[in-house]
């Protein structure tokens, strides 16, 4: 230890290897999907909301630059979540609308739960929108129970 600096302490020990590095594997999976998933949210809610899904707007929305959401709708593309046709929007395919349908229901969840915290709306909105790739199934069906009384 460096001399001036304390220890932190730990309530329990460290977790064998493998159950360590699960959570940080989770980790590493949610990151590499957050940004697919956020897309295709944005995607579907641009659809939804009675416009074209159009990859200007798209970056505006993100707040990135055209040619980033670009290389991203190649990907997606490629993946077969969405399609691209000429002077036209982007459209979801099946698996690109379960995506964003699932990614949807998981923020709902967590702003609702942050919501039911007193977290005010607006950064109920802001965190979920992180929080949302990092929670497990379980750790959502404890919010929906926690938010119905019956924890």
């Amino acid at each position: 230890m460096v001399q001036g600096q304390r220890a932190i302490r730990r309530d329990e020990p460290l977790p064998d290897a493998s159950a360590h590095s699960e959570g940080f594997r989770q980790t590493r999976e949610a990151l590499r999907s957050a940004l697919v998933e956020d897309y295709l949210e944005l995607i579907a809610d641009l659809i939804e909301d009675g416009n074209e899904a159009r990859q200007v707007d798209i970056a505006a929305r993100l707040g990135v630059a055209q040619p980033t959401v670009a290389k991203m709708l190649a990907r997606l593309v490629a993946d077969g979540l969405v399609t691209r046709k000429p002077y036209r929007g982007v459209f979801l395919t099946e698996a690109g609308r379960r995506v964003a349908t699932e990614a949807r229901a998981r923020h709902q969840t967590v702003e609702a739960f942050l919501r039911s915290l007193g977290v005010s709306a607006e950064t109920a909105r802001i965190d979920a929108e992180g929080i949302e790739h990092h929670v497990s199934g379980e750790t959502l069906e404890a919010f929906r129970r926690a938010m119905a009384g019956r924890n």
